[in-house]
């Protein structure tokens, strides 16, 4: 089931309710040119098997063997989240070389965990299905574009992304949400934002995605990361990627007369 807002990109309560059976949500899913991909989550979960909270946690200790933990609050040095780590360092110290040491540590971490991600269901039959049609894709995310590559090389993906991942660079301490990797991947398939569909599994992206003007579908994989998003305001989120394939799939052939 989607939510689609009333206006166009209009992220807030007057909205009605869309099917997967509606010819609004097959506009969405089939009009889109170009598909912009969040990493973790809509494609795998990175840290199935290596939980992301004892790799903020080695992160953390890497920092107090150095005696730097106190360049951390509490909080941080408490947090689950890697990439938070990371970020407090860089604030402290913006692009030095300890943060170049430390964002190191966080791409092996992110590598390492490759082997042991799980494949989100239905996602590798619809990014082979899309691009099967003709349909462009990249990922934009926080995750290291080493890791991305060392994940999508695993499940023989490499070819459907042509060298379109943008993944976590150095400006660490831009202010959320970041649409520029947007604007740098749609810079780089040479697509128009209204052809463009981003797919994403946080707030931040669906934020990132009304900025730079690119139509979002929400996923999320339980009810709690639903109600996050849609705390946050975005209005068009599945449980599953099931609907989007079937969806790519019945109107190929359609698709494939046009092409």
């Amino acid at each position: 089931m989607v939510r689609r807002p009333l206006g166009n990109h209009h992220l807030g309560p007057d909205t009605h309710l869309v099917t997967a059976e509606s010819s609004e949500f097959r506009e969405l899913v089939v009009g889109a040119k170009v598909v912009l991909w969040d990493f973790d989550g809509p494609i795998c979960r990175l840290f199935a098997g290596c939980p992301a909270e004892d790799v903020a946690h080695t992160l953390v200790r890497w920092l107090r063997e150095r005696d730097l933990a106190g360049l951390l609050t509490e909080s941080e040095r408490r947090t689950a989240d890697p990439l938070a780590v990371l970020r407090a360092v860089d604030r402290a110290h913006p692009g030095g070389d300890l943060v170049a040491e430390l964002e190191e540590q966080l791409t092996r971490a992110e590598t390492r965990a490759c082997p042991s991600a799980m494949p989100t269901a239905y996602a590798d039959p619809l990014i082979r299905t899309w691009t099967a049609l003709g349909v462009r894709m990249a990922i934009t995310t926080d995750v290291s574009a080493r890791a991305v590559a060392a994940y999508l090389a695993g499940r023989g993906l490499t070819s459907c992304f042509a060298s379109s991942v943008h993944g976590r660079t150095a400006d660490l301490g831009r202010p959320q949400p970041r649409p520029h990797p947007l604007h740098r991947a749609l810079a780089a398939l040479g697509a128009a934002p209204h052809d463009a569909l981003a797919i994403g599994g946080s707030p931040t992206a669906a934020l990132a995605a009304a900025e730079a003007g690119v139509p979002f579908l929400g996923y999320a994989r339980g009810e709690a990361k639903a109600a996050l998003l849609r705390d946050a305001g975005v209005t068009r989120v599945v449980a599953s990627l099931e609907p989007v394939l079937t969806e790519v799939r019945r109107t190929a052939p359609v698709r494939a007369r046009v092409g």
